[in-house]
């Protein structure tokens, strides 16, 4: 385990007596290509003295800081960047625990986490938050949380297992770790001035630190304006070039995405290629990436790849995933730059566009070497009160996802439903309509129009209540039914499938398990990745998670599914505050109009 990061003011004056020589730096590393996000430069031939887990040096020479016991590292002009930073993420959404998140991004360069844990909260409320938060005070990297603002994201239209209201953002503002308020999802509770939306926000104002953003919708008109007007300052919903360039102009900063399933990278980039935007008000993030995508693909080394891929210069790249970062949550004196006072927090790269990260440092100290986590990450452990989460109150069974027409002895012979569309790569759904047969009064599916069953169990009071719905996209051509306890928001279980029976298994299989996500077909198991921390996140290493969510994508791509990282977006199906179409544990929900609408059209 690394040392304890330090207050620039504690130490003020050892990086001073480093920088003039009259003390010898604790670290000092030689002959690198200095990449200085706050004046757009490469400059050549620079080295790099830390003292006491801060920079106390940048310049030409720092032999005058070397004493006998300065650890030296000479980097034969490699690249020094700052350590990458996540604008927005869901650590949940990794499968694992903030440690095992940890392990597995450090070595892809990442240092600095700015987290949202409202999964956990959703199940567990401010204590699971706590739990979080708590976690992440224990890491060698920075790991900022922000305080989950909507849960229930959409009063009215969901159940969550526990609620969150002013009272409960005010305590945790008091927090060490809490850096703001996490992402805004009830954009209509904020332009219509909603009493209990405004409050939080409130107190996140007044604790003076920044409310995060989501206002997914594609209307620029008076609500987007209101929703600016009430406080959120950046969002990472957008989707257009016209998306990014508003919430820009508007004094916003714009989160640009790349996670696991969400490709927003790409067309919002296009304000600054093409546009011309001043870079400095966008940022690069995230959201949401699974094990299997941080274990192979990587983290924020991935996403400056991406947008340097897009056109991007690499330092503007690197710019939008460091410096911008962190003045925007005004954390700029402590990360975000190879400068002095900040955290010695620096990643050592061959290559400015490739980016293979063969070095990271924090707080001065090597934490990772050539892909592989040199520092000793000891796992924690949570409580049994984060376990034991899923309650469905009765054993599913098949008929509990039949749906009967409204007159059962009606001799139609079918029925035209609301259908929710998946859009490949992106979290937005269409909302559609199908022709479905009716036989003895029961809709049936139709696998030949690409239609899959979805229905959404309880699992937070044990009601045993089923809400059954259809679902387009996933293109499922055989006997199976899968489940999964992350459904964010509200994290009841979604189940999808073409054969009920096959969904009964699937549902019952999870709780069993406490929670995670299962796949069968034809009445055999297939696939399970167990999450019996708030059904949510494993307590094993992220390697294994990995393995386990990489066959349960070739799972579900056995069953006939064709879409890139499905799982991700089964997982958002019943997100009630993105755009067309839901399900909720209260029915079908239009998100367009923010109120629940029947099946039958």
């Amino acid at each position: 385990m690394t040392t304890k990061r330090q207050p620039w003011h504690a130490v003020a004056t050892n990086l001073v007596d480093v920088a003039m020589g009259r003390q010898s730096a604790d670290l000092v590393i030689q002959n690198g290509r200095w990449v200085n996000v706050h004046s757009g430069e490469i400059i050549p031939k620079t080295d790099v003295a830390v003292k006491d887990g801060r920079i106390a040096y940048v310049g030409p020479d720092a032999s005058h800081t070397i004493g006998e016991n300065t650890e030296i590292i000479a980097v034969n002009g490699r690249y020094l960047i700052p350590g990458l930073c996540d604008a927005h993420m869901h650590v949940e959404s990794g499968m694992v625990t903030v440690t095992e998140f940890a392990r597995a991004v450090i070595p892809h360069g990442t240092t600095s986490m700015f987290i949202d844990p409202h999964e956990i909260a959703n199940v567990l409320g401010l204590p699971g938050v706590k739990l979080m938060h708590d976690e992440a005070q224990t890491l060698p990297v920075n790991v900022y949380v922000q305080m989950p603002s909507c849960v229930p994201s959409a009063p009215g239209l969901e159940t969550p297992g526990a609620s969150i209201g002013p009272a409960e953002v005010a305590e945790a503002m008091q927090w060490p770790g809490i850096i703001g308020l996490g992402e805004m999802m009830n954009f209509p509770g904020v332009f219509m001035s909603d009493d209990k939306m405004h409050a939080e926000m409130a107190e996140t104002m007044k604790a003076g630190k920044v409310i995060g953003g989501h206002y997914a919708s594609l209307d620029l008109g008076l609500p987007f304006h209101g929703y600016v007007a009430g406080g959120p300052a950046d969002d990472h919903e957008g989707t257009r070039p016209e998306d990014a360039i508003a919430r820009v102009r508007q004094g916003m900063k714009a989160m640009l995405r790349l996670g696991s399933a969400w490709y927003d990278v790409a067309s919002q980039v296009k304000a600054i290629t093409e546009q011309g935007l001043d870079s400095r008000n966008f940022i690069l993030c995230t959201d949401d990436s699974h094990s299997g995508t941080l274990v192979h693909d990587g983290h924020m080394n991935r996403v400056v790849r991406h947008a340097i891929a897009q056109g991007l210069k690499p330092i503007t790249a690197i710019q939008m995933a460091t410096l911008n970062t962190a003045q925007h949550f005004g954390v700029e004196k402590d990360v975000g730059s190879i400068t002095p006072g900040r955290y010695a927090d620096i990643v050592i790269s061959s290559d400015l566009v490739n980016l293979p990260i063969e070095l990271v440092i924090a707080n001065g100290e090597i934490l990772a070497r050539d892909g592989r986590l040199t520092a000793n990450l000891p796992p924690y452990t949570y409580p049994d009160f984060a376990k034991g989460t899923v309650k469905l109150g009765k054993q599913i069974t098949r008929t509990d996802f039949d749906i009967p027409i409204s007159n059962p002895q009606s001799p139609i012979s079918t029925a035209k439903v609301r259908t929710i569309g998946v859009v490949e790569n992106q979290a937005p759904t269409r909302a559609e309509e199908r022709v479905l047969p009716v036989e003895d009064g029961l809709v049936q599916l139709d696998t030949r129009l690409d239609v899959a069953q979805i229905a959404l169990v309880e699992r937070h009071q044990a009601t045993g209540g089923v809400v059954n719905g259809f679902v387009t996209g996933f293109g499922f051509d055989s006997r199976c039914g899968l489940a999964t306890t992350v459904a964010h928001d509200s994290h009841h279980m979604i189940v999808v499938g073409t054969s009920k029976s096959n969904m009964a298994l699937a549902a019952n299989r999870l709780g069993e398990v406490g929670g995670g996500v299962v796949v069968f077909k034809d009445d055999e198991e297939i696939a399970l990745v167990e999450l019996p921390i708030a059904g949510l996140m494993s307590d094993e290493r992220a390697e294994i998670v990995a393995a386990k969510a990489a066959r349960m994508v070739a799972a579900m791509a056995e069953c006939g599914c064709t879409l890139n990282n499905a799982y991700m977006q089964l997982s958002l199906l019943a997100l009630v505050v993105i755009p067309d179409l839901r399900i909720s544990d209260l029915g079908l929900v239009d998100v367009n109009k923010f109120e629940i609408v029947d099946l039958f059209v």
